[in-house]
């Protein structure tokens, strides 16, 4: 035997041998059987392990690891499984199980071979051992005997309080895994260019390059109105007589374009002069020269203050304070078309397809599921499988004749392909509101006829209130999909001016894709208000689940 081998033993020896006098310390503090027989378990264990080198270095946590390929852990595995199987299969005399017990034998000595293929491959064992003196290992054994005690006092409650503990782990860990999309989404709407990639990892604290105004009276920067759209200008020279010629520098839209003024129609405002240190000197850029030189006017120390030097780039560092960025939410906005008024064309687009498809759906479903739930007329149950039969019908078989149709019409670069189909009924939504209906007594009904209500009235007045959270699920549904909708508006829109949030995000993807901040911060916008309609309608998705007849009472 070998004392890789032998030490291996010793350490199973010892730390199986200190399991086994913690849970006869367990037992003990719960009056339960079996504490003789764990605790000389464990006592000959800690002899047998006391005869092998494992403490010959003296008293510790003996620790040992395997270092192995990938093709012996495989094997180990393998072997693992196999005799796992094979005993089942002894055990409940299952023929399946014993299959699978020579396939992992087979898989096994596959991976034999590919260990003994490689000639490099070899396994080795690191051994150590954790030393503890007096001290130390008192302590150890004082926190375990504490923490034994504490399971064994809480013993009766254990089994409600782990599993209680267990659904909120699991479910603080899906919230977790599931909102750090959106945590870095939002954490990243307020970062610089500069920490989107970094070689240290992920960064989660945003920076902020300081400032401070600087007015610069070579290259001033001037404020003033372009086509009556608020510009902020540089000037690049003046004409005859005496007008400036100007080249726009924000809104990022308007960026690049020159126009002639009058000087007073601009003022003169100061620039953001980006704060730098270096050897031992704080200070602000006020030139950026052609070859790429930088003139620091120094703030610190005091003896320099004032005055002006010329660096490199690489002997310069910037001065960041941990804050947001908000300014990619301004330069975002900035950043649409003039026509589109900084994106607000845009949400009155959203807006009017998501108000009318939400109206469309629930009058038209609504409607429609009254009638094939109460109302009784020849081929009612015909015309309602057929209206399901259409659920089977993908969306890309009836792309082209709606789009057709809707050509023919002249509807095309319009929003009315977007928002009138809502007021024709959607199957599925007839088939979820028809259910619920069922579910209403005819009491109600009756009762409603005795007072002298139609047909009508008894819809209005006394069914549709029954099954407010059943419209209230159709509405954000609806509401959801309009928002998000991207291949209708695809299909349809060829003009900005028409153009919804989701089409709108694809162009400034498309547009600003080398801005990753300005992409997040325009994102971020356009989730909002479905993260707000999310948190404030959530409990109807609860009543929609335990609907009766009473409107969920």
């Amino acid at each position: 035997m070998t004392s890789n081998l032998l030490y291996a033993i010793g350490v199973l020896a010892a730390w199986s041998g200190a399991a086994m006098l913690l849970r006869a310390l367990y037992l003990t503090l719960r009056r339960a059987p079996g504490v003789a027989i764990s605790a000389g378990a464990g006592g000959l264990l800690l002899l047998g392990a006391s005869t092998t080198p494992v403490y010959a270095q003296g008293l510790g946590i003996p620790i040992l690891w395997i270092v192995a390929p990938f093709a012996a852990w495989a094997t180990a595995t393998c072997g693992w499984m196999a005799a796992v199987r094979l005993f089942q299969a002894i055990l409940d005399g299952i023929r399946s199980r014993l299959y699978a017990g020579l396939i992992w034998i087979a898989a096994g000595a596959v991976f034999v071979a590919l260990y003994r293929l490689d000639p490099e491959s070899k396994i080795e064992i690191v051994r150590g051992q954790i030393g503890l003196s007096l001290v130390s290992g008192s302590s150890l054994v004082g926190l375990a005997v504490a923490a034994i005690a504490a399971m064994a006092a809480a013993s009766r409650r254990v089994r409600q309080v782990s599993g209680r503990l267990a659904v909120h782990a699991a479910l603080l860990a899906g919230s977790i895994v599931f909102g750090l999309p959106f945590a870095w989404l939002l954490v990243t709407s307020f970062k610089e260019d500069r920490d989107m990639s970094n070689a240290n990892g992920l960064i989660w604290v945003p920076r902020v390059q300081r400032t401070v105004p600087f007015l610069d009276p070579s290259d001033p920067l001037l404020e003033g109105e372009y086509k009556g759209n608020w510009v902020q200008a540089s000037l690049s020279g003046r004409t005859s007589n005496g007008s400036y010629i100007v080249e726009v520098q924000r809104p990022a839209s308007l960026r690049g374009v020159s126009f002639v003024g009058a000087p007073k129609s601009f003022r003169v405002v100061p620039k953001d002069a980006p704060v730098v240190s270096g050897a031992g000197f704080i200070g602000f850029v006020t030139k950026e020269l052609d070859d790429g030189r930088r003139v620091v006017r120094f703030s610190a120390p005091l003896s320099k203050a004032g005055k002006e030097q010329t660096f490199m780039p690489a002997d310069l560092q910037p001065v960041r304070d941990i804050a947001l960025r908000t300014q990619n939410y301004t330069d975002a906005l900035e950043a649409m078309p003039i026509e589109t008024k900084h994106g607000l064309v845009y949400l009155k687009n959203t807006l009017i397809l998501v108000v009318l498809s939400v109206i469309g759906t629930l009058l038209s479903s609504s409607i429609v599921a009254y009638a094939f739930a109460r109302l009784r007329f020849p081929g009612r149950d015909t015309l309602f499988k057929i209206l399901l039969a259409t659920m089977m019908l993908p969306g890309a078989v009836t792309l082209m004749p709606q789009f057709l149709l809707y050509r023919s019409l002249g509807w095309i670069d319009t929003l009315l392909p977007l928002w009138v189909p809502a007021f024709f009924a959607g199957a599925f939504n007839v088939f979820l509101l028809r259910q619920f209906f069922s579910q209403i007594p005819t009491e109600l009904e009756d009762a409603g006829k005795i007072d002298g209500a139609g047909v009508l009235q008894t819809f209005w007045r006394i069914m549709l209130p029954q099954i407010k959270p059943a419209l209230a699920v159709v509405a954000i549904w609806t509401f959801m999909g309009a928002w998000n909708n991207f291949m209708g508006p695809l299909l349809y829109i060829n003009t900005p001016e028409n153009m919804p949030l989701s089409y709108a995000l694809q162009l400034f993807q498309s547009e600003r894709g080398g801005e990753p901040g300005l992409m997040m911060a325009f994102a971020t916008l356009t989730i909002l208000p479905v993260l707000a309609l999310f948190f404030f309608a959530q409990r109807y998705f609860i009543e929609g689940v335990t609907l009766s007849g009473f409107g969920g009472r």
